[in-house]
């Protein structure tokens, strides 16, 4: 196993135990991650949603497989479970992770996921009838940005 692979998993089971501190230690400072919500997050903003993910997933549940890494790169495939609080409704999502490497820390993580998939389970009728949409995608990313935002504000840390 190579010293990424090994901090990609270490990042995981971290993420498992929803211990942010360790998961944001796999971070170099100058991070930029994104996915399909949270599309561009640098630095301290990406620590911040860690955080946040880990404070209130009361009920997540993560697995993560096929890590493979070498000296720059790296990918997964992890999956989280967990109930959904802007709707109450239960959550599979499937992703997958790359990543690229710099000082021996994750300097860029990327998730990628079928973000019409996730309305559809997230937001019940309207995901399954509009997820899709352009205009429902836009209003998922701005509640979300608009939380981070917030619990940013309450996490001096972060500032």
């Amino acid at each position: 196993m190579t010293a990424h692979s090994h901090l990609i998993e270490s990042f995981y089971t971290a993420f498992q135990h929803r211990d942010y501190a360790e998961m944001i230690a796999c971070y170099h400072p100058d991070v930029h991650f994104s996915d399909p919500v949270f599309t561009d997050l640098h630095g301290k903003r990406a620590k911040a949603m860690w955080h946040m993910l880990c404070e209130r997933g009361k009920d997540l549940q993560v697995t993560f497989s096929d890590v493979q890494a070498d000296g720059a790169t790296g990918r997964a495939h992890w999956e989280a479970t967990y109930t959904f609080s802007g709707a109450g409704r239960r959550v599979h999502n499937i992703i997958e992770a790359t990543f690229v490497f710099q000082d021996g820390l994750i300097i860029r993580h990327q998730d990628s996921f079928d973000l019409w998939r996730w309305t559809r389970m997230a937001l019940g009728p309207t995901g399954i009838l509009l997820g899709w949409s352009p205009l429902v995608q836009r209003r998922v990313r701005e509640t979300a940005v608009t939380g981070l935002t917030k619990f940013i504000n309450q996490h001096p840390e972060y500032h």
